[in-house]
């Protein structure tokens, strides 16, 4: 990418991380390397006092994570200082009782000389007549503004959820399979992102047996084209 592209470019990055349950320097190596500027995380640890621990990932990571309360859930984000980041909070979505919580994390972030656009991480349910309420409720959540959306969705590009945010937000990454890790069959994780900003998936030097041993996922990674939002 040229220098001109370069500062319009902001890197999305969407990992599920299986409660950092697997090998931990595999998975800050491959994060390491992706260099996102904004991380969108699925299955961080999610009991009370898990707090510190996804701290100190940032911390390795070198990324900035905001913290806050997360309803137990196991979704949040982290950002690069490249970003400034204007609010950040994470919200709830429809569960059903006794269900894992499940919600979102969300920030209002800004390219210095853009305008801000809203980045989710979101992780739908495995239960297919559940997904629908919850990608509405963060649909609502982002409202009208320049968004960007990644995550889990537990479906492919046929389901109904998927086909919904990809009305409101068309998909900027790329058709591939992103499940297992050890062996890649089904897409689940996708980065959806408004009309006027357009992705590339950057070619990565990342070997299959460190995804393998990082999580069960692959990561999903786009350069975004922030252009539109230039000031």
């Amino acid at each position: 990418m040229n220098d001109a592209a370069g500062a319009h470019r902001v890197r999305i990055a969407s990992y599920n991380v299986r409660g950092l349950k697997d090998d931990h320097a595999a998975v800050v190596d491959v994060i390491r390397a992706i260099a996102p500027d904004v991380l969108l995380l699925q299955e961080v640890p999610r009991h009370p006092l898990s707090g510190h621990r996804i701290a100190n990932f940032a911390d390795e990571l070198g990324l900035t994570w905001f913290g806050g309360a997360r309803f137990r859930m196991s979704t949040t984000l982290m950002t690069d200082l490249r970003l400034d980041v204007l609010d950040a909070r994470h919200g709830k979505l429809p569960t059903r009782r006794f269900d894992e919580p499940r919600g979102f994390g969300m920030a209002t972030v800004r390219l210095p000389g853009h305008r801000p656009f809203v980045a989710c991480s979101v992780h739908l349910s495995l239960r297919e007549t559940d997904r629908m309420p919850e990608t509405e409720a963060v649909l609502a959540a982002i409202g009208s503004a320049d968004a960007v959306v990644g995550g889990d969705l537990n479906e492919e590009a046929t389901g109904t959820a998927w086909r919904r945010l990809a009305g409101r937000l068309p998909e900027v990454s790329e058709r591939a399979p992103s499940y297992s890790a050890a062996n890649p069959h089904k897409q689940i994780d996708v980065v959806f992102a408004s009309s006027g900003l357009t992705g590339q998936t950057p070619r990565l030097d990342l070997e299959p047996a460190l995804l393998a041993a990082a999580t069960d996922h692959l990561p999903v990674v786009v350069d975004l084209d922030v252009s539109s939002l230039a000031e």
